[in-house]
């Protein structure tokens, strides 16, 4: 008997997300240009396909075409690894002058490309504002709303937050997304369209993963991905002292509250 996918990674204890054997492919010169695309874009975000072409030395349709690929729109202050769905509501951003004083007063949760040896894939996190505890991150190589979910639903089973704020990516737009919030009660925030400080703490977060461990890794495939991304988050988390935080670590702050 042949089993589902989705059979198979329930039988091991594995989401459906982290079936990683179809990975995005594209040949290698593309995939070093998009990872010198990637790694230029964290230092200069409001950069945009013709200034990256001039710089990197490549043709400007070529990256336009791995920018959108990779979820980076050219015209916008931010990278864009989503965009609105048709006829999807939009929420307003409730965070503008908010003062955030106490754990679990808002979650945000944003898109990552994230470069592979031989591929790349695509990192969702949830990360709690005020203590930046990752409360939960899958990878997927498509940009599908089932690895949200499934980290949205991970971070719920434990905690909630007053506000909840996000893009206006399709996945987050999305009812399924925006209905488990809304049934919780939860106030839900969206970034104004360009606004890269929107979500500055996952911002934040992206560029920490990226330069203390998934450049320095360079990893194989999905499944070193897997583990050495599970290995970061606890050390971001559990070990990694932070300066706005007094020297603490995120999951100490986050906990003496709680």
């Amino acid at each position: 008997m042949k089993l589902s996918v989705a059979l198979q990674c329930e039988l091991v204890g594995l989401p459906r997300s982290t079936w990683y054997y179809q990975v995005r492919g594209e040949t290698a010169e593309n995939l070093a240009l998009m990872r010198a695309i990637d790694e230029q874009y964290l230092k200069t975000p409001f950069y945009g396909s013709r200034k990256l072409a001039w710089l990197l030395g490549y043709n400007r349709k070529r990256v336009q075409r791995l920018m959108r690929l990779m979820g980076i729109e050219a015209i916008y202050a931010k990278k864009r690894t989503t965009w609105p769905g048709a006829g999807h509501k939009i929420y307003p951003y409730l965070l503008r002058n908010v003062e955030i004083i106490r754990p679990n007063q808002v979650w945000s949760t944003d898109i990552t490309y994230l470069p592979l040896r031989q591929g790349f894939l695509y990192l969702v996190a949830v990360i709690d504002w005020y203590s930046r505890h990752v409360l939960s991150w899958r990878l997927s190589n498509t940009l599908d709303l089932g690895f949200c979910l499934e980290a949205l639903d991970e971070a719920l089973a434990v905690q909630q937050p007053e506000i909840f704020n996000s893009d206006q990516g399709s996945q987050f737009t999305a009812t399924a997304f925006t209905d488990r919030l809304a049934t919780r009660d939860i106030a839900i925030s969206m970034d104004g369209r360009g606004r890269a400080l929107d979500n500055v703490f996952v911002e934040r977060l992206w560029r920490s993963v990226k330069y203390e461990e998934v450049y320095l890794k360079d990893y194989a495939d999905g499944w070193e991905a897997e583990a050495g991304l599970r290995e970061y988050f606890y050390f971001y988390s559990h070990e990694r002292i932070h300066q706005a935080l007094g020297y603490r670590t995120p999951a100490e702050v986050y906990a003496e509250r709680n």
